[in-house]
């Protein structure tokens, strides 16, 4: 029996899916992923037409600044910085040592490094943050980790400034 040419009238087993949801067929360079989408497959990867999703694997360290615009799923080991026009996520496997600026940030595994975002950083509940955060919103779940500063900032106004919504006051 070859598993590389399963045909679609056996029904797959129910497999659990992670919170983060990475798209393992685009594990590849941006290229080699559109190459890879022409080539003949038994099962089309619908999520490669709607939204591109930058892959740093398990298996993969890599030191150096890191610049995007398309959303971007570590699950390997970063050091440096990292830069992202649109969603950041750090995989459970994640372990990130490096500065990072983004639009948005979800922490599934662990940064050392000051965060950065203008609209949510969500820390999740085996996460870990050790930094200090600069964001508009931010969302920590019961079990996570965190250790630093927190500056809430302003969003940007669209047209009408809108009024800050915040549950504690000081002062």
């Amino acid at each position: 029996m070859n598993v590389w040419n399963k045909r679609n009238d056996e029904p797959a087993a129910p497999q659990a899916t992670p919170r983060y949801q990475p798209a393992p067929a685009l594990t590849v360079a941006p290229a080699q992923a559109q190459a890879q989408a022409q080539a003949p497959a038994p099962v089309p990867v619908p999520s490669a037409q709607k939204q591109t999703t930058a892959v740093i694997g398990a298996s993969m360290h890599i030191k150096g600044d890191i610049r995007t615009r398309e959303e971007l799923l570590v699950d390997g080991e970063v050091e440096g910085a990292m830069e992202s026009q649109s969603l950041l996520t750090v995989g459970a496997n994640g372990k990130v040592r490096a500065n990072i600026k983004a639009r948005e940030v979800v922490i599934y595994g662990s940064v050392r490094g000051n965060v950065e975002v203008s609209e949510k950083l969500s820390i999740r509940e085996q996460g870990s943050l050790i930094g200090d955060i600069k964001s508009a919103g931010i969302s920590i779940d019961d079990g996570a980790y965190f250790k630093g500063s927190i500056d809430i900032t302003r969003p940007e106004p669209k047209g009408v400034a809108q009024p800050l919504k915040s549950e504690a006051h000081a002062g």
